[in-house]
């Protein structure tokens, strides 16, 4: 990806919606060389698709829990099988499996700590592959899905950090 692409790309990760016209007025193109890039992109998979973003508390799924899950005996096979059975999980909204404490995190969007718990204990607990299960609840979002950073992925210098500043 040079430059462009990476315009274009970060145009279209905050604006899905925005018209071809408007995108390639942005990134300094004109609307044919334009198109012809994000095609591109999307063909080659740098652009995986377009969706909406859905804001959970406006949809009745006010409650965000993270759940850490450490398997029995690590082997394939258990985490084969937790894998698939994680994947069936009601609101389920990401799952990854992770080194650390635990072996996978998942992220669940529920309207309450009463489905919660019904989910724990019909979904999580009855699995027999299971050996730990930790919840964390969100207080409340202070990043949700934000856009990947184009320029690290592109090898640039990190920016100065704020952290020294008064």
């Amino acid at each position: 990806m040079d430059a462009i692409d990476r315009r274009i790309v970060k145009v279209l990760q905050a604006e899905g919606r925005i018209s071809n016209a408007d995108l390639a007025d942005r990134v300094g193109l004109s609307p044919s060389p334009c198109l012809r890039r994000v095609r591109v992109l999307e063909e080659a998979g740098v652009i995986a698709g377009y969706r909406a973003r859905v804001e959970r508390e406006a949809i009745g799924l006010g409650l965000t829990v993270f759940v850490e899950i450490s398997v029995t005996r690590h082997s394939r096979r258990n985490a084969e099988v937790v894998e698939r059975r994680l994947s069936d999980v009601p609101g389920a909204v990401s799952c990854h499996m992770v080194s650390g404490a635990a072996d996978f995190l998942l992220e669940l969007a529920v309207p309450d700590l009463a489905t919660y718990e019904r989910i724990l204990t019909s979904y999580l607990l009855s699995l027999d592959e299971v050996a730990d299960i930790r919840s964390n609840f969100s207080l409340r979002p202070v990043l949700v899905e934000g856009a990947l950073d184009l320029e690290l992925a592109a090898g640039a210098p990190l920016p100065a950090s704020p952290a020294g500043e008064a």
